[in-house]
């Protein structure tokens, strides 16, 4: 069992900003708009190269439902890929 020094040293882990870059949000767009997606497709993370393995460790949603790849959201997934292998 924890006790309150767990917690609280749990907690002040938990509220440190992120050492990197936030994950990027996922989009798909309809005709002339972009709206926000639940997770990036399996193409998507094929074609940046991330398997699921590595999106799960990296924070990445994913949502296997989604067919198809957004330009945008592979360019951005290669970035954060890039950034995430970076020593720090």
């Amino acid at each position: 069992m924890w006790d309150k020094r767990d917690w609280h040293e749990f907690f002040k882990i938990a509220r440190r900003p992120w050492q990197r870059h936030r994950p990027p949000r996922p989009v798909y767009a309809t005709g002339s708009r972009v709206l926000p997606a639940v997770g990036f497709s399996l193409s998507e993370l094929d074609d940046a190269g991330i398997n699921i393995e590595l999106a799960e460790r990296l924070g990445l949603p994913v949502d296997a439902s989604r067919v198809g790849a957004y330009g945008p959201n592979v360019s951005a997934l290669r970035d954060f890929a890039r950034s995430a292998r970076l020593p720090a």
